[in-house]
């Protein structure tokens, strides 16, 4: 390239170069890793493809190509703390990537490494190097094999091959599984770009300066680590490379920061705008740029793939890089929302290769608007708490502030740890993660919220591959493994391959034993896409045994198994089975997962396309359907939803699967579906006509023929899921028939109850409830009538103390108003020289009234503290004016010993 390339096309370039070499070009996954509840985000390129590389995936191509969004906020890959501060860290970044599953290995790889940065990209020769693996611990081969591949690269300095240990030159998935040995490529960029060339350092690969840049790292995965000492060679190898974009594009571009690139121009250029900065008053003050930049380009990517911000989870992160690259902004004056400019460049530049910023950017403004808002409005007083924290533990000399502290800032003030530690760190303090991270987590434990993450998935893969390895080569099972067709089978015959149970072999099974059945074929759902799985039978053909299947998993690529319980007899393998799916729960499944897609269509028509789903649950009795809004749903709006279902229901409208590449389903408008993981070839379904869609979605699940067949569709409710994502409970066909009949049978006791007709059930209701008003009225007038004369009997009979009238009491049942008349009552009896206590128990909580007159205060006498001596005692406290102050408790018990405590309070005060 004569020419300095633009981000666009580097990519691209990419893309072609290895398309050309037969490889697939496969789209980038999701930012929210789909089927994967192991990792908040997609965290790095082989993300998407580590089902492969476990086992439990098979792709329909052995050669790939990508370039994958990755986010790194989070858990062991976290770089926020370095945004900003260089040019080279992000939060959101490209990852380039090139792949083989089992085909080409090393020789390929590195050579076509080499040409595409020399004889594509140009880059000088003399200015690259390479590094191999050598186990600084003695116990894994040296990799010799890639050294000697980059010895035979025309123009490639052996002097330039160099060896590093396991730190920088050897991959691991986890601490066993998949691993093998790493070949990096590093360009020497000149002492120019050395930011350590003034003092004495390490310069070299690897080494403590930027003079020397890792441009792309290829892994080998060659060998299955089974513990921390052993071993095994896989039996096929795979690729697995990957290259920072924007590190590449700046070296082709020849900038030295990643924000100099083209592709942050426009966001920068937008900032500026804003803040009337030159380009070079800019760079003088690059931080916060660079953290806007990218905080602005992760938030866009985020939302657009249904991340809104919230307070847990990826919404808490998708939240806490909004609110930081606001803060950012007060440091360049900006005080009101700006964000969504700098998202208007983001999806300016980005949009011609992903598609979903173009599609979502209403979604995108708005969300990042709502929450400049909302945040602007706490801002203030957060930080202003929190620099009395700061302040506090520099008078104490401390430096670390305590977690949990700095999550009560972040629940009462929307203040992010994050932006709580970046302030604290400008002040040479710090904050208690792992203290505020616990409080986090008690805090979403105890409002109901359950783990996040699951297991990895995988752990059985190896033991039921090399059970399909053994039938294939019986020739009992075909290349593809077990044949699976959910969609036309709900009953299939086959013989018994294996019976297992907890990772072994089974030779025999007796009744109420839990069994993994694995069969030639099937017609039960796995469960996915929320769509639970079936259950059903699997039945001897003489009817001999039964096994009663509860659940379905995927262990492993080509591998399904039925879970379930023996109920009788002797199953062995060999036997002939006839696996049943329950046909009428699989009915009321498919009546549910037809209606989700006809609800997700009535809320884009009231609620706009912004309403997006963002999670499911298609059960046989009800189902669930969360989306993205940022508020309740009206009642009038609930109505027009369940209208507009029900409306389609009645329109008979024929639903109909047709499989295509992924590809063409999206360029044709079929909606991906929130967190889903989708293969090359995807299940479309359309409900209507397919020149007039009422809905198009990408689904694997398994649905009606006809919309009538869902019956009557009824809301059970609508509620806040998370913050910005609201949930629908609702129920069809049978169950809509058992929840109309079960109301209306209590609607019927309701109106023999009120005797009343159906019809008058609401009128009579309201009735009665303004006459219950009435009473509660006329009931507390009484109570406080009782009070006050009981009230003024004991004032005129109150206690002196050193001349100090005293009145320290308990009267039920009164409310802090009442309980404030009588403070005002006492004072004009006596309005000096006066001290009043009252204790009243309100349901099961314990209200405390204080009050003194005016002199008492003067000589130093302070009603909270009275109020929160008598309080203490009751199990809490209490506080206010110095004249009138309130508390209370919840031991009410200990009230009598808590009121005759007041007269030894006062007369200390009075020494």
């Amino acid at each position: 390239m004569t020419q300095k390339p633009t981000g666009a096309e580097i990519r691209q370039t990419f893309i072609d170069f290895f398309v050309e070499h037969q490889h697939t070009f496969v789209p980038s996954a999701s930012l929210v890793p789909g089927g994967d509840a192991t990792l908040l985000f997609t965290n790095a390129g082989m993300v998407q493809f580590k089902d492969v590389f476990l086992g439990t995936d098979k792709r329909p191509y052995t050669r790939a190509v990508d370039s994958q969004k990755v986010l790194r906020v989070a858990g062991k890959h976290n770089d926020l703390d370095e945004v900003g501060r260089d040019d080279s860290h992000h939060t959101f970044f490209e990852m380039l990537g090139n792949w083989s599953f089992g085909d080409y290995y090393k020789p390929e790889a590195i050579t076509w490494a080499w040409q595409l940065l020399t004889d594509v990209w140009g880059l000088p020769k003399e200015k690259l190097y390479a590094t191999c693996f050598k186990d600084d611990k003695g116990n894994i081969p040296t990799d010799d094999e890639a050294a000697e591949i980059w010895k035979q690269q025309p123009g490639m300095d052996p002097a330039h091959i160099l060896f590093f240990g396991r730190k920088e030159n050897f991959w691991e998935m986890a601490e066993t599984g998949p691993c093998g040995p790493c070949s990096e490529i590093h360009i020497d960029r000149g002492e120019q770009f050395d930011n350590l060339r003034d003092q004495p350092h390490k310069c070299g690969v690897n080494g403590e300066c930027t003079r020397f840049l890792e441009l792309w790292n290829n892994v080998f995965i060659q060998y299955n680590r089974l513990d921390k000492d052993t071993l095994e060679p896989l039996p096929a190898k795979h690729v697995d490379t990957g290259m920072g974009f924007e590190r590449i594009v700046s070296v082709l571009q020849g900038v030295d920061s990643n924000y100099k690139i083209d592709l942050f121009k426009g966001a920068l250029d937008a900032v500026r705008a804003l803040t009337g900065d030159s380009p070079e008053k800019m760079l003088a003050n690059f931080t916060p740029y660079r953290v806007i930049a990218d905080h602005a380009r992760a938030a866009a990517f985020l939302i657009a793939d249904g991340v809104v911000p919230g307070n847990v989870g990826r919404n808490y992160v998708c939240r806490m890089i909004i609110r930081r690259a606001a803060r950012f902004g007060t440091k360049l004056g900006l005080h009101e929302p700006f964000l969504s400019n700098v998202a208007e460049a983001v999806i300016q530049a980005y949009g011609d290769f992903y598609p979903e910023l173009v599609k979502n950017r209403e979604g995108i403004l708005e969300n990042l608007r709502r929450e400049e808002l909302r945040f602007a409005r706490t801002v203030e007083s957060g930080t202003a708490y929190l620099q009395g924290m700061l302040d506090e533990l520099k008078q104490s000399g401390r430096t670390v502030l305590d977690g949990r502290k700095a999550f009560d800032l972040y629940a009462t003030y929307g203040l992010p740890f994050e932006i709580a530690r970046d302030i604290a760190r400008e002040q040479a303090m710090d904050v208690d993660e792992a203290g505020f991270r616990a409080a986090m987590e008690a805090h979403r434990l105890a409002s109901g919220g359950g783990k996040a993450m699951g297991r990895m998935g995988g752990e059985d893969a190896e033991f039921y591959a090399g059970i399909l390895k053994e039938l294939q080569a019986a020739g009992k099972l075909g290349q593809d493994g077990v044949a699976y067709n959910p969609y036309e089978w709900l009953q299939v015959e086959g013989p018994l391959l294996a019976l297992a149970a907890d990772g072994q072999l089974l030779a025999d099974v007796s009744a109420g034993d839990r069994v993994e059945v694995l069969l030639p074929k099937t017609g039960f759902y796995v469960e996915s896409g929320g769509q639970v799985s079936d259950t059903g039978t699997i039945q001897a053909r003489d009817g001999s045994w039964e096994i009663e299947v509860t659940g379905m998993r995927r262990p492993s690529a080509g591998v399904i198994v039925h879970v379930g319980e023996l109920v009788f007899g002797h199953p062995q393998v060999g036997d002939l089975g006839i696996a049943s799916v329950d046909a009428a729960r699989r009915h009321d499944i498919r009546r549910n997962h037809t209606a989700t897609h006809l609800l997700h269509a009535a809320l884009h028509q009231v609620l706009g396309e912004k309403a997006r789903q963002a999670g499911s649950l298609v059960a046989p009795d009800h189902f669930r359907f969360d989306f993205n809004h940022p508020e309740a749903m009206t009642d009038a709006q609930i109505e027009r939803v369940e209208q507009a279902v029900n409306a389609a229901v009645a329109a008979d409208y024929v639903v109909s699967a047709v499989s295509k590449s992924r590809q063409q389903a999206v360029d044709e408008g079929a909606m991906a579906l929130f967190g889903e993981k989708y293969g090359e070839v995807v299940r479309t379904i359309t409900i209507g006509d397919p020149h007039h869609r009422h809905s198009y979605e990408l689904c694997g699940g398994t649905h009606l023929d006809r919309t009538s067949d869902v019956g009557a569709f009824l809301i059970v409710s609508e509620s806040s899921a998370a913050a910005g994502v609201r949930r629908i409970e609702a129920v069809t066909g049978r169950g809509a028939y058992e929840l109309v009949a079960r109301r209306f049978k209590l609607l019927k006791q309701s109106a023999g109850v009120l005797k009343s007709a159906l019809e008058e059930v609401p009128q009579k209701a309201e009735q009665l409830q303004d006459e219950l008003v009435a009473a509660r009225k006329q009931v507390a007038a009484l109570k406080t009538e009782l009070a006050m004369q009981a009230f003024s009997s004991r004032l005129s009979n109150a206690e002196s103390i050193q001349g100090v009238h005293l009145v320290a009491m308990e009267l039920p049942g009164l409310d802090k108003g009442t309980l404030g008349q009588l403070a005002d009552t006492f004072r004009e009896k006596y309005p000096e020289g006066g001290v009043c206590v009252i204790a009243t128990l309100a349901g099961e909580q314990v209200i405390v009234m204080a009050t003194l007159t005016q002199d008492l205060v003067k000589r130093g006498l302070k009603a909270g503290d009275l109020a929160g001596h008598v309080s203490r005692q009751l199990g809490a406290g209490g506080g206010g004016a110095p004249h009138l102050a309130f508390g209370g408790g919840r031991d009410a018990a200990k009230i009598p010993e808590a009121l005759a405590s007041v007269k030894a309070w006062l007369e200390s005060k009075l020494q």
